[in-house]
This record gives C-alpha cells, sequence and structure tokens, in this order.
C-alpha cells in the first residue's frame, strides 16, 4: 500500500466513527429557559422569541448546544415561513434532532421542525 495513502485511510476511518456516534431524539421542544425555572414542560413551548432550547424526549430533557440553538431558530423561523396563512399552528413544535449526548446536553448535527 502507498504510504501517502495511509493518512487519508485514518482520516476517513475518523470521520466514519465520528458519525456513527450520533444518535437521532425526537421530541417537544421547549424553551430551555423557562424550563429551567417552571421545571414544568407544558408551560415552556419553545416560540418565535426563544433562544436558548431543550428537548423532552419522552419526559427526559436534553439542552441543546449553541449550534443547535442557533439550528432551531432558523428551523422555528422556517417552520413560521411555510405555514399556511389564515391557519393557526400548534403552540406544540414537535422536533427530530441528530447529534450527540453529552451529559445532558444534545451536540446538535441536524434538526428539523415540524
Amino acid at each position: 500500500m502507498d504510504m501517502r495513502r495511509i493518512p487519508v485511510l485514518i482520516t476517513l476511518a475518523a470521520g466514519f466513527s465520528a458519525l456513527a456516534l450520533a444518535d437521532s431524539f425526537s421530541g417537544n421542544l421547549l424553551d430551555a429557559s423557562c424550563y429551567e425555572k417552571q421545571k414544568a414542560a407544558a408551560a415552556c413551548e419553545a416560540t418565535a422569541t426563544t433562544t436558548a432550547f431543550a428537548l423532552d424526549v419522552s419526559g427526559k430533557v436534553y439542552k441543546l448546544d449553541g449550534a443547535g440553538n442557533t439550528k432551531a431558530s432558523a428551523a422555528l423561523k422556517n417552520r413560521a415561513d411555510r405555514a399556511e396563512p389564515g391557519k393557526t399552528q400548534s403552540p406544540i413544535v414537535m422536533a427530530k434532532v441528530d447529534g450527540t449526548d453529552k451529559g445532558g446536553t444534545i451536540a446538535v448535527e441536524n434538526i428539523d421542525v415540524q
């Protein structure tokens, strides 16, 4: 094997192994600041003004990292843009987050908001 190919193969293997560690989380998108104060998911739905997000996955709440907060905010704005005129959107925002759990905080790679 050519010695120049070994670093390329090692880099590819490391990249694929990092992707394999990502998990998928689905649940209700929350306002993390509200949730920290109230500890009640029902009272803390994410809104267009939310800047710090959390995800309630079957009763376990995960915070989103900084990049995740930015992605969630953009996804919420996109959700509002695709809403049908005259139709009210549900205040409950469901989301699917791909990322890695790092001690209760998800390092977000991708987020899809319904």
